[in-house]
């Protein structure tokens, strides 16, 4: 296997949190004014981004792919459980996506929905074909773009200096609004380990992950959150065309689109490997660019804030029960059938996230909620019975 390097790897997660997805969850924020907004953004993407770093770091020492990872707590045929939900839920991050950038390129040029998203399903395809390792030079390009052309949305947004003025919605609070932060790095939690098992310095390729992809989607929500607070736009299409960037939002749209959803697409195609021996994940991957691309263009996706929610209540006790196995117990359940004591930890853990959303934490509920399910690990393997 070809293995990555600290730079590759910090690139692959700039191409991740330049997204649309993380700009048009920003605008949710306005409401708070920018200050409270700000430090709910900051304070979010922290806690994410702890638990994005433990999540790949196991990945890197084990070698493992962030499904086989998951056999290390639960064991093989109980993994089995969270990879087929990790493919589930990246195919719809596939089709949210794909959806998204269709929907804002043709604010820009009109030709047609579902035009967009055969381009940019084709332009996936094409990703997936060359393979992650293989990228190089395109993915240096695509970045250099990316990073110029968003510096100049920032120019254009945060250029007039005064709020635009308009009614902004009714204010989420605080705690609601670390939450939606914390989201998005959580919802990256089921496939960082697919990324940073191949590279050559775990340590260091975990770290420039997570840093790079901290400060690029801190980045991405403020802009969403900008734009609503300082040109009264929460649609980024519009501002792009309002500032005359015509051909150069195109590409901001479309290559944002492609290098996050790309993500997606492969990592379902390598958490399908672990479901199957039969399925190949470069072909899997193609066949889930093609399933998103084909929902995209058949159903409505405007609001994913209740996707996200979901995903944190299924992955985040999920990556505690992890965490606290390869740190803590140091306990390694890949060569059993079933973990059923660490089941049971993630159906409490589950439960506990759910019920938890109903209550008015200020810094969340993902944060208890693994705090919980790790106290209950700990507790579990003090009890009386047989060791593993």
């Amino acid at each position: 296997m070809k293995k990555t390097s600290v730079f590759q790897n910090g690139l692959i997660w700039f191409g991740a949190g330049v997204s649309l997805a993380e700009i048009l969850t920003g605008t949710s924020f306005a409401p708070l004014g920018f200050a409270r907004g700000f430090a709910a953004i900051v304070t979010g993407h922290a806690i994410g981004c702890a638990l994005f770093f433990l999540a790949g770091l196991i990945g890197g020492r084990s070698g493992r792919s962030a499904m086989e990872t998951v056999k290390m707590s639960f064991g093989q045929k109980g993994g089995l459980l969270f990879a087929a939900l990790n493919v589930l839920q990246l195919v719809g991050w596939t089709a949210i996506m794909i959806y998204d950038g269709a929907l804002a390129a043709g604010g820009i040029f009109s030709a047609g929905h579902w035009v967009w998203c055969l381009v940019t399903g084709g332009l996936i395809l094409v990703w997936i074909l060359v393979g992650v390792t293989n990228l190089g030079w395109i993915n240096q390009v695509s970045m250099t773009a990316l990073f110029v052309l968003t510096v100049v949305l920032c120019w254009v947004i945060f250029g007039s200096g005064a709020p635009a003025g308009r009614e902004l919605g009714e204010a989420m609070s605080f705690g609601a609004a670390v939450e939606l932060a914390v989201a998005m790095p959580l919802s990256w939690l089921p496939l960082v380990s697919d990324y940073t098992r191949e590279a050559e310095k775990p340590l260091q390729a975990t770290l420039a992950s997570t840093v790079v992809y901290g400060l690029v989607s801190t980045w991405m929500y403020t802009i969403g959150m900008g734009a609503a607070i300082f040109t009264g736009e929460s649609d980024i299409a519009v501002i792009m065309v309002k500032a005359g960037l015509g051909a150069a939002a195109l590409v901001i749209l479309i290559l944002s689109t492609v290098t996050t959803t790309f993500l997606d697409a492969w990592s379902a195609g390598i958490s399908a490997e672990s479901l199957s021996p039969k399925l190949k994940g470069k072909w899997t991957a193609a066949a889930v660019a093609a399933a998103g691309t084909a929902g995209a263009m058949l159903f409505p996706m405007d609001d994913i804030t209740g996707f996200l929610y979901l995903i944190g209540s299924v992955f985040a006790p999920m990556i505690a029960i992890q965490i606290a196995d390869f740190f803590l117990l140091k306990r390694d359940r890949f060569s059993a059938d079933f973990d059923g004591r660490n089941l049971a930890v993630w159906v409490i853990g589950f439960l506990a996230y759910r019920g938890l959303m109903g209550v008015d934490l200020i810094v969340g509920c993902t944060l208890a909620d693994m705090a919980l399910t790790i106290g209950l690990c700990l507790l579990a393997d003090k009890l009386p019975g047989k060791r593993s």
